[in-house]
């Protein structure tokens, strides 16, 4: 039986937009992992109505969704088919957090860095140029928070994530705020697995601070500078760990 055919609501009736959902994450992790290929066909409406207790509209918007995110496509006389990963949508949090839960690709962890690499430090220069004053409370609240996690008050994954959302908010860059939730999608599997590589239980606070600190005084250059240290440390230990040399910073 299905993990989610049994979810109901108080009234004993599925509630379609939860029911929807729940579909759309067991499907896109089946997809992800390989449970569904060219030799393995994606089942046929009527198995997955069945299967999951959906009606055909359910399971036909759980199935439009996940060709949005590029993951199937509907062909002619072939019904609907997986599709291969060059046409993922990568930069959907839920295809990304799919990809990192299935096993786990070291390869694709550069990858993010690499991007995190491209974007992040721009986006520290930005919020110490252009962050409003509620946007500098958000990055001295996170980076208290940070410290809190040190003397072990604070979960610490929660407010490394919260420093990194607040810069990207601060950025007042409409593009660059979209990134703060692909962020929070590596940085929930990435953080455990770099900090374990350099030994230490979480991330500095120290380091953080003197980002958020570089920010608050309004300076970008020394803002983006330190914000391409901080990121280039976790990116060294993922290519040592995968055996690649290290890369020279761009």
């Amino acid at each position: 039986m299905s993990e989610i055919q049994d979810e109901k609501t108080g009234t004993g009736k599925q509630d379609g937009g939860n029911l929807t959902r729940r579909i759309v994450d067991v499907l896109g992790r089946a997809i992800v992992t390989g449970q569904f290929s060219h030799a393995a066909p994606f089942p046929v409406e009527a198995r997955l109505c069945t299967q999951y207790g959906a009606s055909r509209t359910v399971v036909r918007e759980a199935v439009k969704m996940l060709t949005a995110k590029g993951l199937l496509r509907a062909r002619q006389r072939a019904g609907t088919v997986v599709e291969p990963e060059d046409s993922w949508n990568l930069l959907d949090p839920e295809v990304l957090r799919w990809m990192l839960e299935r096993e786990l690709s070291l390869e694709l962890l550069i990858d993010f860095a690499e991007v995190r690499m491209a974007i992040e430090p721009r986006a520290a220069g930005l919020a110490a140029h252009s962050a409003t004053g509620p946007q500098r409370h958000a990055i001295v609240t996170a980076m208290e928070r940070m410290a809190a996690a040190e003397r072990g008050e604070e979960d610490a994954l929660e407010a490394d994530i919260a420093f990194h959302h607040a810069v990207l908010v601060a950025s007042n860059n409409r593009f660059i705020r979209q990134f703060r939730d692909l962020t929070e999608a590596t940085l929930r599997i990435s953080i455990r697995r770099t900090n374990a590589y350099a030994g230490v239980a979480r991330a500095s606070a120290a380091d953080h601070a003197r980002v958020g600190q570089a920010i608050i005084r309004g300076e970008p250059a020394r803002a983006r500078g330190l914000m391409a240290d901080l990121l280039q440390g976790p990116l060294d230990l993922l290519l040592s760990a995968s055996g690649r040399p290290a890369r020279p910073p761009l």
